[in-house]
């Protein structure tokens, strides 16, 4: 790694720890605290007056329906709707649980359904974990490694090395954790990836144009028209968050070992770890909005091959939230590194509106090259904004805009980045 690369890392990281340094003051003198400001949140701002006066039952749980129309760089315009169902039991140690369904359409003409949920049921003592897919996908394919974007003064459009490419996907991927020790969980898990119609646009071999998924896909013995992994894995969580929905403290600690089955004709046997961490530092004892959070996650193909779109690629975890500041699917590689840290901070003393600075790093691996992960790494770093939709259950809508090397993307989601 080249001492300018690694000035830059430490610049991107750094730089929302230094303004959360500039503000700290602020939030341990912060005197706007809930007794002289109550909380509001935007359903109460069309309320009329008389009804605040009302006392109503505490509801645990919250539904939220709402129209999705935003940008995103490997989609074009979205548009659509999610609805997002938050609930908990009735007992007061129980935590919030969170689903939801969005569906949406794509000036690229893309479909895209999700479905993700984090569930603690049975009073904290059963852990689920799902991510549901099913996409009608046209993606552009970049090649693998961190290196594939020069440094930042460098003459160098990302579009010149992009290849595009259509395919259908499917994705299963479902948990299950018992509770064997406070916070502690143990169970495993189903994966099945299906990934079918591929389309690899430019690739012409009777003129000896090529790409780079047909050339992997060719060199490791995979099929280049359709393909799939299936595999089981066993599963390791630690969660004391205060909150699944929006942490204020606590720890998230995610060990997965993966064993994908050659089932298939052209199947092979691999075997995928991957860890993931979140710690949340609360910074004010008056106001729980100041919050210092850390994200990283790594997945690292241990043993055999995988085919090309199942290589881990950024933008691709569970909730599709990594990476802010590059295109999904940008950077991609057998092994693949991702570190993120965001300062979250008021801005109204009632807490519906709120901000947040963040940097963040990703790192991915090309074997076949000799690219080692963390040879090479590309930072980003942005802001946002929080609108709070539901104090209840502290769920807000988070709109961010984020910087990266050469790339820049902006992002629209219900619930934190992460």
């Amino acid at each position: 790694m080249s001492k300018n690369t690694k000035s830059k890392w430490v610049t991107v990281v750094a730089l929302p720890i230094l303004l959360l340094f500039s503000q700290f003051s602020f939030a341990q003198n912060d005197d706007n605290d809930s007794r002289e400001c109550p909380v509001k949140d935007l359903p109460e701002l069309f309320k009329k007056k008389d009804s605040l006066a009302v006392i109503k039952p505490t509801k645990d749980n919250f539904l939220l329906i709402l129209p999705v129309v935003f940008v995103q760089p490997a989609n074009g315009l979205i548009y659509g709707a999610i609805t997002q169902y938050t609930f908990k039991g009735k007992l007061p140690e129980d935590k919030y649980s969170t689903a939801y369904l969005m569906a949406t359409y794509t000036t690229k003409k893309q479909i895209l359904i999700d479905v993700k949920s984090n569930l603690l049921l049975n009073h904290n003592k059963l852990y689920l974990g799902g991510d549901w897919r099913y996409y009608k996908f046209s993606q552009d394919n970049y090649g693998l490694g961190a290196d594939i974007i020069p440094p930042p003064k460098t003459d160098f459009e990302i579009e010149s090395i992009a290849q595009p490419m259509k395919y259908d996907f499917i994705k299963f991927h479902q948990t299950a954790s018992a509770l064997v020790a406070d916070n502690l969980y143990m169970g495993g898990g189903v994966h099945y990836d299906v990934y079918m119609n591929i389309v690899d646009e430019p690739l012409d071999l009777a003129n000896n144009e090529t790409t780079y998924h047909n050339d992997y896909n060719t060199l490791h013995g995979f099929r280049t028209d359709k393909y799939a992994v299936k595999g089981i894995s066993a599963n390791l969580v630690y969660d004391s968050r205060d909150n699944l929905v929006n942490p204020n403290h606590g720890l998230f600690a995610n060990v997965n070992y993966r064993t994908n089955l050659p089932v298939e004709k052209n199947g092979a046997a691999s075997m995928v770890l991957f860890t993931e961490l979140k710690y949340y530092i609360p910074l004010s004892k008056t106001n729980d909005q100041h919050v210092l959070a850390f994200w990283s996650y790594g997945q690292f193909l241990t043993k055999g091959n995988l085919p090309y779109l199942n290589l881990p690629a950024v933008g691709f975890d569970q909730q599709s939230r990594g990476g802010r500041g590059y295109t999904q699917g940008l950077l991609r590689g057998q092994d693949l590194v991702y570190f993120e840290t965001e300062y979250r901070f008021p801005i109204l003393c009632n807490q519906l509106l709120s901000g947040t600075v963040f940097g963040n790093f990703t790192s991915a691996s090309d074997r076949d090259r000799n690219i080692q992960v963390l040879e090479y790494i590309q930072p980003a770093f942005g802001v946002g904004l929080r609108l709070l939709i539901d104090k209840k259950t502290k769920t807000n809508v988070v709109a961010s805009y984020a910087v990266g090397n050469h790339s820049k993307s902006f992002y629209v989601n219900t619930g934190e980045s992460f």
